[in-house]
């Protein structure tokens, strides 16, 4: 990847959004039972490499504001960097658009749905809370991944299309 001062600005950008977009949803973005509509913006490997480590900036930061444990803090956040990467593997090799969001989409998704509750089970011991957990993750994190992160991903390939060099 070529660095840029164009792509240091995305990240940026993007690292903020995620922010901001947690914390708008404050009281249910963090905890057993979250929703983010942030984890839409996990889509963006598809698109621009540099999203993968603003992801992972952006989600230790919204972490840390929204009071998650330090094990959350880090280790939720290296699941995001982790499926992000995946995700923009995706990108790189599949040329389909509906292939590359339903596969892209299949690691934060699961990757979150899975190792999230296993953070969380350290400091419950409830081992039948961490199947509840999973589902729930598996159904906020599609709603977020596949209904809101396909709109943006639509969205932003319109405007890729329209305007190249504001994107390179």
């Amino acid at each position: 990847m070529k660095f840029s001062t164009k792509r240091l600005c995305r990240a940026g950008i993007i690292a903020a959004l995620y922010v901001v977009l947690t914390f708008v949803v404050f009281p249910i973005a963090s905890g057993a039972i979250q929703f983010r509509p942030s984890e839409a913006l996990t889509l963006l490997p598809l698109f621009f490499p540099e999203s993968i480590p603003a992801l992972f900036i952006g989600c230790i930061l919204a972490n840390w504001i929204t009071g998650c444990t330090i094990a959350d803090i880090f280790l939720g956040s290296l699941i995001t960097l982790i499926s992000c990467f995946c995700t923009y593997l995706i990108g790189k090799y599949i040329k389909n658009d509906w292939l590359k969001i339903i596969l892209g989409g299949l690691f934060p998704v699961i990757l979150n749905a899975l190792f999230l509750p296993l953070i969380w089970l350290i400091y419950t011991e409830l081992e039948y809370v961490y199947y509840l957990q999973v589902l729930f993750l598996l159904a906020s994190q599609s709603i977020a991944i596949y209904g809101l992160g396909t709109i943006l991903y639509f969205s932003l390939k319109k405007l890729v299309a329209r305007y190249p060099r504001l994107f390179e």
